[in-house]
């Protein structure tokens, strides 16, 4: 249920019994303590919040039946170093991994269409990802502050992307901008300091305000 264990700090170790099909929303909020959380296959429900601030926690197994990672689920796990999203989930929503500034890496299905904005904020170690083919947007802030990415590969179909999308992201040294994109929200790539060449397809009808502020190694541009 909601908040059946929020913030029980000397919680270490948790083992969910199979048949529990749904962990409740800030179910382990707050519980710093916990290091790691055994899920059962059959469980088709993380709700919002349900691990957020779990400090200790330094890896979980997403259940194959899971669909939608939540708002919130896993924010704040600053100790988890990796995650992988089963296929079948279709949506991660807003601030569902910000601030898990361990995590390097995330494994995203294609079956995902949806991330939403601030899903990975602040993830500063987070060095490699692979946007899924089936994203048409990326969101506000959805990367922003990722200090270790160094490339960015947009898939064909993305027609818009944020502001603030990728904001102060220090290494990022490269982007691919397919020809679907219209939109470059205000401060997308602001403040990429390494960022030292982009092409602007065709496409691109609209460039917000600062979108490449303080980019101060950029060299080269094409403008369409």
């Amino acid at each position: 249920e909601e908040y059946a264990f929020y913030g029980c700090i000397s919680l270490k170790e948790v083992k969910v019994p199979s048949g529990v099909t749904k962990i409740g929303a800030s179910a382990f909020s707050n519980c710093e303590g916990l290091i790691s959380i055994t899920l059962p296959e059959k469980m088709n429900q993380i709700g919002k919040s349900a691990f957020s601030v779990c400090k200790s926690l330094t890896d979980i197994k997403i259940p194959d039946g899971i669909t939608v990672i939540e708002n919130y689920a896993f924010s704040y796990c600053k100790q988890l170093t990796h995650v992988t999203v089963p296929e079948g989930v279709t949506s991660i929503e807003y601030s569902a991994f910000q601030c898990c500034s361990s995590l390097t890496s995330v494994t995203i299905p294609n079956s995902v269409k949806e991330i939403g904005s601030s899903a990975f904020e602040d993830c500063n170690k987070l060095a490699d990802i692979k946007i899924p083919d089936g994203i048409t947007t990326i969101e506000c802030d959805t990367f922003s502050c990722c200090d270790q990415l160094t490339h960015v590969t947009i898939p064909a179909g993305v027609t818009f992307i944020g502001s603030y999308a990728f904001y102060g992201c220090d290494n990022l040294e490269s982007v691919t901008i397919p020809d679907t994109v219209t939109t470059i929200g205000r401060c997308a790539f602001a403040q990429c300091k390494n960022l030292t060449d982009i092409t602007i397809p065709d496409s691109v009808t609209s460039i917000g305000e600062y979108a490449f502020d303080g980019c101060k190694k950029l060299t080269g541009i094409t403008i369409p």
